[in-house]
């Protein structure tokens, strides 16, 4: 994997060119401080993944992702910086970062972040090599931008519920672009199967898709005691959980109940799939 580090900090863009080297995490094509500089760099490098700040001198990350994605090259993002709030962290995965990280760096937290994208990226090769055997049966593909758009649409429904990078979420985020790319409907075909697709090991990609899942609940009946009328509670309560399950969770958060809210795992990815949909037509 060839990455690229744009960072006006210097010692930042030796730290992460020591933690790239020193664990193998791919072939380092080029970093520089000026983030002008440092576009032209990229695209004439076209590196699989760039590791950059938010915060640049005459132009700032979020101009040298859009210049990119404008230009139609398929780049990975990691964002690195002193986010000011959640905001900002929102506003990176709009831009479609994969990951936004606070700094300072954090050895460890970037490190397995950056081995994710990697994994993430072979994914999407199993993907494409999938869409293959459909195209044939199924003529009608998605465009590059509506695909981009999808992601992007995922990735904010994920931060929202409050599981974005946790283990699992990845999984969940290629499934449901895999039925939404696709049009799979989940009547025609199980879970398992889906899972397969992806992996030799489909029992354990699926079982840490429901823990991803269950975490989601738990994090939406929270907000539902803090607020009945947050509005993440309102959008997702309902779209995608049971919402009598997510009022159980509720009761067991409160100890006024010893049963816990279940999910149910074909209504959450559908929900997604239609959010997803609506938000992109």
């Amino acid at each position: 994997m060839k990455i690229f580090v744009l960072d006006k900090n210097s010692n930042d863009i030796n730290i992460l060119k020591k933690i790239i080297h020193n664990n193998n995490l791919g072939s380092l094509v080029g970093e520089s401080r000026d983030f002008n500089e440092g576009l032209e760099e990229i695209i004439f490098s076209s590196p699989d993944l760039v590791v950059l700040d938010h915060l640049g001198d005459r132009i700032d990350g979020f101009q040298v992702i859009n210049e990119i994605k404008r230009k139609g090259i398929d780049i990975k993002f990691i964002m690195i910086s002193e986010f000011a709030s959640k905001k900002d962290i929102e506003k990176a995965y709009e831009e479609g970062v994969e990951y936004a990280i606070y700094k300072p760096i954090n050895t460890l937290e970037v490190k397995t972040i950056i081995e994710k994208v990697k994994y993430n990226i072979q994914l999407e090769e199993k993907i494409r090599k999938i869409q293959e055997i459909f195209k044939e049966t199924n003529p009608h593909s998605n465009s590059t931008e509506e695909i981009k758009n999808c992601e992007q649409s995922i990735n904010i429904i994920l931060l929202k519920l409050g599981i974005m990078g946790e283990m699992g979420s990845e999984d969940l985020l290629n499934v449901v672009k895999f039925l939404i790319y696709n049009n799979i409907k989940l009547n025609d075909i199980s879970i398992r199967d889906i899972c397969s697709k992806f992996t030799q090991n489909p029992k354990i990609m699926e079982q840490k898709m429901r823990r991803a899942i269950n975490t989601a609940m738990v994090n939406i009946a929270a907000l539902g005691i803090e607020d009945y009328m947050n509005e993440t509670f309102m959008e997702y309560s309902n779209t995608l959980f049971n919402f009598e399950q997510i009022k159980r969770e509720m009761d067991y958060i409160r100890g006024k109940s010893k049963d816990r809210g279940t999910i149910n795992m074909k209504k959450f990815l559908s929900g997604i799939c239609i959010l997803c949909e609506n938000q992109n037509n």
